[in-house]
């Protein structure tokens, strides 16, 4: 969404190879842009670090540092207690502090050696796919133009594209960009103003987050928190008053049954899946109850739906979920 408001195409890309593009330079907030973007990724998760459970008790690093015993050279270090407490402070520190260093000049290069290190090392412990490499790759939006430049021209050279290096601008719409800037920046306010409030949307829910994850998604809350479930569901067929327990395996894959069997919203979606199903099949007034379990960050596995709940009867939407049962714990921080 952000990049459709900015001149992505202005220099390096087709558009400018084939002589469309009428501009040589880009407004300096076009780049702030992605800056801030990038800045509210890091230093949300670094407030969001700032719980009990991460700081005090060292969860759920705790827990997944010990499983990597295997690795070489580092698997015996990681089951040591002190190493578990020294990455989640470091972590924290690091997310809080490392936009602030790359927006510095002095600190930009050490910050940045710090990024790749950071990011490499959670790539090796953790399966979490692209993002640390999206993130190494992005942080170079830091870095002066020049840098860019420098970088953009070694690659188009050695791939035979200096043509799009040498591409000559001019200038004549540079009026009508004007022109166009302050409905631009309109936009990409209110899409900010959006990004900055909507991570702390939860405050309008009772509860605890880490347990009822309403407000969680979007927030930049990552790896926070091991959450391990196990939930049945029970179809009832109110015409006859019989009841039946199905089978996830016969509707899920073995990771969307894990998925689903802890997140509250993927439970309401899958007992709406279910009575879809036999309501299409021959159950003219069916009821869906879910029988469920989950363990946050170590704790004691506590029932997580309300099992008189019909949750076929439930929609999704902003309200809060009554039919999630309390844990009755606060995990105090942000």
């Amino acid at each position: 969404f952000l990049m459709i408001f900015l001149p992505a195409n202005s220099s390096y890309s087709f558009d400018s190879f084939q002589n469309k593009v009428s501009y040589k330079s880009i407004f300096k907030w076009n780049v702030d842009c992605i800056k801030l973007l990038l800045f509210i990724v890091y230093f949300y998760s670094g407030l969001a670090k700032i719980n009990s459970d991460w700081l005090i008790e060292a969860q759920p690093l705790k827990i997944w540092l010990t499983s990597n015993y295997d690795l070489p050279v580092i698997g015996e270090l990681m089951q040591k207690t002190w190493i578990h407490y020294f990455m989640s402070w470091g972590g924290m520190i690091y997310d809080l502090s490392i936009a602030f260093l790359l927006l510095y000049p002095k600190t930009r290069i050490f910050a940045f050696m710090m990024v790749i290190f950071f990011h490499l090392f959670t790539a090796v412990l953790f399966p979490i796919g692209m993002f640390p490499y999206i993130m190494i790759m992005g942080s170079i939006i830091f870095f002066d133009s020049k840098t860019h430049k420098n970088i953009l021209n070694a690659i188009f050279s050695k791939i035979g594209l200096s043509k799009l290096i040498d591409s000559k601008h001019i200038n004549k719409n540079e009026v009508k960009r004007l022109k166009y800037k302050k409905v631009r920046i309109g936009i990409l306010s209110t899409f900010f103003i959006i990004q900055v409030l909507f991570p702390f949307r939860y405050f309008l829910y009772p509860g605890e987050l880490f347990w009822n994850e309403q407000g969680y998604r979007f927030s930049w809350r990552v790896m926070l928190i091991e959450k391990k479930g196990y939930t049945n569901f029970k179809v009832f067929d109110k015409n006859n008053n019989t009841s039946f327990y199905i089978k996830n395996e016969d509707f899920l894959t073995e990771f969307q049954e894990r998925q689903m069997s802890f997140q509250p919203d993927f439970i309401l979606e899958f007992a709406h899946h279910i009575g879809d199903f036999y309501k299409e099949n021959g159950i003219e007034k069916v009821e869906v109850y879910a029988d469920s379990y989950v363990t946050l960050n170590g704790r004691m596995s506590k029932r997580f739906i309300n099992p008189k709940t019909d949750l076929y009867n439930e929609k999704r939407g902003f309200k809060h979920k009554e039919w999630i049962i309390p844990i009755n714990e606060n995990i105090k921080g942000f």
